[in-house]
This record gives structure tokens, C-alpha cells and sequence, in this order.
């Protein structure tokens, strides 16, 4: 049986997309089966997070009007041959998705894939009814922001009722000199507002967007702190105990002479 987990949050741009690719690149990575399913379908942007937006034949409402089966509407990572995207649709609006045939669906995959993720759209709206029911566990990313805390403290609440009870924490862009001067939460600030486990941490670094933008996932980048990051996440996940990764400050020189 696969683990199927929703990567979710209260609250939008806190980066939850970018963590979904690369929690899937990095578990892929480790040769697990990873089926990553675009929640978000007012936006339908993980294909392009991931460079397969060419790729893309069919996508999840061909499925449900029965003009291709399940096989044809997956793609296939260009990168890594374990990891296999299912598409949104922006045609199809959540309110017209029929739980019974997404709960077949998932069924279906998971005799197939040893995890499923869910990129959950932001909010509590139907598309997060969507993503916790066929859900078994969740991520919430959050940022060191307080409003972006209390509105996922009333997340776990929803989560707890629908019977997910296995719920942890990421905490995204994480700016080390936000926090030495107090213009940010602290990380300690976030695991006493929501007292979940911390699953990892990412730091903040504008190469994710670069990344993002070139459709190649950072966890590619060998030797980048943010691979760092989503290989301790992944680790984690698989029940190994290994430290969060620790950020490492450049000096002064290694600015001026590398950038």
C-alpha cells in the first residue's frame, strides 16, 4: 500500500508547489515509485515547475469523461524514471469532481506508486475537501509569519476532523538574518503556535525561483544547500533519523569573490 499524503496550507505563496517537486524529486530519487497529482486547478503549474508542460497529452478531466485511462494521463519525469506527474485541469472545477471516481483513481494508483502527493491548493475551500479526503497523511508548509501560523493552526483542527491525525510541518523560506534581527518569527515560534512535529526546514534562497522558472527542480542542484534540505525531508519521511539540515553562512569574502 502507498502512502498517500496532501502537502497543504492555510494560506497562499507560502512555496507549498516548490516543496511538493522536490519532496517527490528527492523520494524519486531514492528509488521509490512517486505519483505527484496537481491539486491546484485554478493554476495547473506543477508541469511547469517540473519542464513537462510539453509533455502533457492528457489531463485529469480526459480521465473522468473516459477519453484516455489512468496510464495515458500520467507523465513521466524526464529525470527520474520512478517519479510521474497527473496533471490538473483548469476546465474542471472542484465542485463538479465526483468523489467516487477519484477515490477509484487513487485505488487504482495506489497498487502502483509507493507514495502519492498531493499538491493541495491553498485554503479550506473545496479543493482542500478534495485533497484530505483521499488523503491518509499531510504536510503543512508554513512560513515565519505569524498570520500564516494562526491560519494553519485552524488547518490542523480541519484535519484532525476528517481523521488525519499523522500531520507534520515544513517551514519554507526560512531567512536566517530575518530571524537574527527580529524581523522574523523564530523556528521555535512555529512548533510552539502549531506543536507539530518539523518534518524540515527550507531556507530562503532566490535560486528556487530561478529554478522553478527553468523547469529544473533545485533538488538537481548537487552540492546546493536547498538539496540539502529536500534529501533530510525525504530521510525523514522514510523514518531515518538524521538532523534537519543546519544553514551554513557564507563569510564575507566567499560573497565579494563568488556572488
Amino acid at each position: 500500500m502507498s502512502r498517500i499524503i496532501t502537502v497543504t496550507s492555510g494560506k497562499g505563496g507560502v512555496g507549498k508547489s516548490s516543496v511538493s517537486v522536490n519532496i517527490a524529486m528527492a523520494l524519486a530519487h531514492h528509488h521509490y515509485k512517486v505519483c505527484l497529482i496537481d491539486g491546484d486547478f485554478g493554476l495547473k503549474n506543477l508541469d511547469v515547475m517540473m519542464g513537462l508542460e510539453n509533455r502533457v497529452v492528457y489531463d485529469l478531466n480526459d480521465v473522468i469523461q473516459g477519453r484516455c485511462d489512468l496510464h495515458q494521463v500520467l507523465v513521466k519525469d524526464k529525470r527520474e524514471d520512478s517519479l510521474f506527474l497527473l496533471p490538473a485541469c483548469k476546465s474542471l472545477a472542484f465542485q463538479n469532481l465526483d468523489a467516487k471516481v477519484m477515490a477509484s483513481l487513487i485505488k487504482h494508483l495506489e497498487t502502483e506508486f509507493d507514495f502519492i502527493l498531493i499538491d493541495s491548493p491553498a485554503g479550506i475551500e473545496h479543493g482542500f475537501d478534495y485533497a484530505t479526503s483521499i488523503a491518509d497523511e499531510a504536510i503543512i508548509v508554513v512560513n515565519l509569519d505569524l498570520a500564516t501560523l494562526r491560519d494553519n493552526d485552524r488547518v490542523v483542527g480541519l484535519l484532525l476532523k476528517r481523521n488525519i491525525h499523522h500531520i507534520s510541518m515544513i517551514i519554507n523560506r526560512v531567512n536566517i538574518d530575518d530571524i537574527e534581527e527580529g524581523r522574523s518569527l523564530r523556528i521555535e515560534d512555529a512548533k510552539e503556535i502549531l506543536a507539530l512535529p518539523l518534518l524540515g526546514i527550507v531556507y530562503d534562497d532566490h535560486e528556487m525561483i530561478e529554478a522553478n522558472n527553468r523547469g529544473r527542480p533545485i533538488y538537481l542542484e548537487k552540492g546546493h544547500l536547498l538539496q540539502h534540505c529536500f534529501q533530510n525531508i525525504a530521510l525523514r519521511m522514510l523514518g531515518q533519523d538524521v538532523e534537519i539540515a543546519k544553514y551554513r553562512k557564507r563569510n564575507l569574502l566567499t560573497r565579494i569573490f563568488l556572488g
